[in-house]
């Protein structure tokens, strides 16, 4: 049997929430729409009391930025760029163009072809989020991507310099200080000031992924990345020490975070919540973890890995770490989900920052349908075909038939043109 021990927000107050998420996005986007960089600049020192002579940065800047840095933050960078460089490589070296001949004289392929620009937000606020970076500017050069345009928000009217070094050492063509709404929407749509993209790429807050949502269709987009999610799935062989730092680990991106544990230990259950409690008494960023925790946290009590497996599948997690004795059983059955950590000896934050796995990743029950941000987002497989005449003769006359079935008159004589001049009867 599963039991819900603690609910997080309900469906009421999580709709209520997006509604004026959604109109604030809508009215912000016809106004960069109506007054472009004026609107963008207003915004800007609106959100971010940020209003330089120009939000793109010069490459003496970066250098300069880039210098103001000890060299061990540049080596760490450096590092888990290597990392995640090495991952990305890999899954581009397994996306091959082909050509088959399906029949004789019928040529058939496709062709991987990288988007011509990319817009990669890399979130700011109160964390400077140096890692996004990675994951969007170097996986998109990694694929190919001809022009990559990068923004992220001042932090305290401060260029975060380490965030635009991750932004320079990936690749970026172009880097802005720019944040929230006004950087997705000036990428999207286009200013006097800064060309527009073809695809918007990268993670952040509620306003950030309604600006991609709104934005999709005019633009591409990688997924609706929105507030991190966890979802911890313990046995009896874990404990709440570790459950509870991993929960509160990625609680504390936000208040509006999603941090659940499933769990068929009924001890673990019981204990989890002093155990929050004893940690939030300690950590840095307890204000803001323990509002996540208290608001969308949720605790559930299950009898059997079936019905963990059941749940973990029902609830389609961004991220899902597995502590149980067998963590490779979830592996193998598992369908939803954005990213699974297998074991006690990894976790959420590795993924996050380090290890190379991509840590762009669907939220609110995307994973349903789509995984995170890879090499492949970045590149449109489109195909094309190649008919010698003997071939058309023949193909055209089943194709002339499959379009009379449908009365798709123009379609038949198409094929029938193409018969009649390559079949050899009436040809000129």
């Amino acid at each position: 049997m599963i039991r819900v021990l603690k609910h997080g927000a309900t469906e009421a107050e999580k709709t209520e929430a997006d509604r004026k998420v959604r109109q604030t996005v809508e009215s912000i986007l016809e106004d960069v729409t109506a007054r472009g960089d004026t609107a963008i600049r207003e915004l800007s020192v609106k959100f971010d009391k940020w209003d330089p002579p120009s939000f793109r940065l010069r490459p003496d800047e970066v250098a300069s930025l880039m210098n103001s840095l000890p060299t061990q933050v540049i080596d760490d960078i450096k590092f888990a760029q290597v990392q995640i460089r090495r991952f990305a490589e890999a899954q581009r070296a397994a996306l091959t163009d082909i050509e088959i001949e399906t029949l004789p004289g019928i040529r058939l392929g496709h062709k991987n072809i990288p988007v011509a620009s990319v817009g990669c937000y890399v979130p700011g606020g109160r964390y400077p989020m140096v890692a996004s970076a990675h994951m969007s500017v170097l996986t998109a050069k990694v694929a190919g991507v001809p022009r990559v345009a990068a923004c992220t928000p001042p932090l305290n009217g401060i260029p975060p310099a380490a965030t635009v070094a991750a932004m320079s050492l990936g690749g970026a063509d172009e880097i802005y200080l720019l944040g929230g709404i006004q950087a997705v929407a000036a990428m999207g749509l286009g200013t006097a000031t800064i060309a527009p993209v073809d695809m918007l790429v990268g993670p952040g807050n509620a306003f950030v992924a309604e600006a991609k949502r709104q934005l999709f269709g005019r633009v591409g987009i990688d997924l609706l990345a929105g507030p991190t999610e966890t979802l911890i799935i313990a046995d009896d062989t874990a404990d709440a020490e570790m459950c509870a730092t991993d929960l509160l680990g990625q609680a504390e991106h936000g208040p509006t975070s999603p941090a659940i544990l499933l769990t068929t230990s009924t001890k673990i259950a019981n204990e989890i919540q002093a155990e929050i409690d004893r940690q939030l008494g300690v950590l840095a960023t307890a204000e803001i973890a323990g509002a996540a925790w208290r608001d969308y946290g949720q605790v559930i009590l299950c009898d059997t890995d079936e019905e963990l497996l059941s749940e973990a599948d029902r609830i389609a997690s961004e991220h899902v770490q597995v502590l149980t004795k067998e963590p490779r059983w979830f592996l193998e059955r598992m369908t939803n989900y954005g990213a699974l950590f297998l074991g006690k000896e990894t976790n959420v934050a590795y993924g996050d920052k380090v290890i190379g796995t991509n840590h762009t990743l669907p939220t609110k029950r995307a994973a349903r349908y789509t995984g995170g941000l890879w090499v492949g987002k970045f590149l449109k497989t489109v195909t094309y075909q190649q008919v010698s005449p003997e071939a058309t003769a023949m193909i055209g006359e089943y194709c002339s038939r499959l379009c009379a079935i449908e009365n798709f008159a123009g379609h038949q004589e198409q094929a029938d043109l193409r018969v009649r001049r390559y079949g050899g009867r009436n040809a000129p």
